[in-house]
C-alpha cells in the first residue's frame, strides 16, 4: 500500500467506503458476505469521530447493509447510487422506467438459466448478473449480455469483477457522493473513498473534484492516488485512522 500515513484527523473527513472487496472480502456467493468483527468497531469508532459522516456506497441495496453493519445505523447509497439515504433517513430514489425493468429482469433471467452456475441478483431497478462460478465466460459475457439487451433503450450497464450489472436508470457512486457532499454531516469536510472495483471510479472521480482522498484496493488501472494490495491491508489501514489521536 502507498503509506498514507493517516491523512488528517478522523473529525475532519467525510469517509465513504465500498463494501464488498473493500470492507469484506468477495466470496463465491453474495449471501454468504460478512463484516470483519474488528472492522465493525473500526467503523463504530469512525462514525462517533466524525459526528456522522461515514457512509457505505456500494453495489448492494441499503437493506442488506443494514443488516451487515448492524447495531449501525449509517447512511448508505446503495444499487451503484440508484437509492440513497441521507444522515437524516431521507430516502431518495431515482426515477426508473419500471416495464423496461422488467424486460431486462425477463431476458437476463432466460440468459443465467441458459448458463449453468451463473446467478442472477434483483434489485430495486437493477439485477446484477454474476459468473463468479463460471471464469470461462468472462472473455464473452459482456457481448451475450449486450446481444441480449441490444435492442432496449435506456439500461445503464456496468462491468464488475465476475459481474454485470444492468439498471434501468442512469446514477453511479460518483453521484452519490456528490449529493452527500451537499449534506450535513460531510459538507464542508476532506472526503475519503475507498473501493475496489471498475464501478469505483466514478467515485473516485468525485474526490478530485473535491480535492479528496481516493484509495483502491487491489490490482487495476485506476485514477485513484493511493492503493492497498487487498482487503485485509485497507482494513488494518482503517482500524489505524479509527484510533489516530
Amino acid at each position: 500500500m502507498t503509506d498514507l500515513g493517516i491523512p488528517c484527523a478522523p473529525e475532519r473527513l467525510a469517509v465513504f467506503l465500498d463494501f464488498d472487496g473493500t470492507l469484506a472480502d468477495i466470496v463465491d456467493h453474495p449471501d454468504d458476505v460478512h463484516l470483519p468483527p474488528k472492522t465493525a468497531e473500526s467503523l463504530a469508532r469512525l462514525e462517533s469521530r466524525t459526528s456522522g459522516a461515514v457512509a457505505i456506497v456500494t453495489g448492494r441495496p441499503i437493506a442488506q447493509i443494514d443488516a451487515l453493519v448492524a447495531p449501525l445505523i449509517l447512511p448508505v447509497a446503495g444499487v451503484h447510487g440508484m437509492s440513497r439515504r441521507s444522515f437524516d433517513g431521507t430516502l431518495h430514489n431515482t426515477k426508473h422506467d419500471a416495464t423496461l425493468f422488467a424486460e431486462a429482469q425477463a431476458r437476463l433471467t432466460r440468459l443465467h438459466l441458459d448458463l449453468s452456475d451463473t446467478m442472477i441478483e434483483v434489485k430495486p431497478a437493477s439485477v446484477a448478473f454474476h459468473y463468479r462460478r463460471r471464469p470461462d465466460l468472462a472473455g464473452s459475457i459482456a457481448e451475450k449480455i449486450h446481444d441480449v439487451l441490444g435492442d432496449l433503450e435506456g439500461l445503464d450497464i456496468l462491468h464488475g469483477k465476475m459481474v454485470v450489472e444492468v439498471k434501468a436508470g442512469h446514477a453511479h457512486k460518483g453521484d452519490a457522493i456528490r449529493a452527500f457532499m451537499a449534506e450535513k454531516p460531510f459538507a464542508g469536510r476532506v472526503p475519503l473513498f475507498a473501493g475496489d472495483d471498475v464501478t469505483d471510479e466514478f467515485g473516485f472521480a468525485a474526490m478530485r473534484e473535491f480535492d479528496g482522498i481516493a484509495i483502491k484496493i487491489g490490482p487495476g488501472e485506476t485514477a485513484a492516488g493511493w492503493r492497498a494490495d487487498d482487503p485485509d491491508q485497507f482494513r488494518i489501514w482503517l482500524d489505524r485512522l479509527a484510533v489516530f489521536a
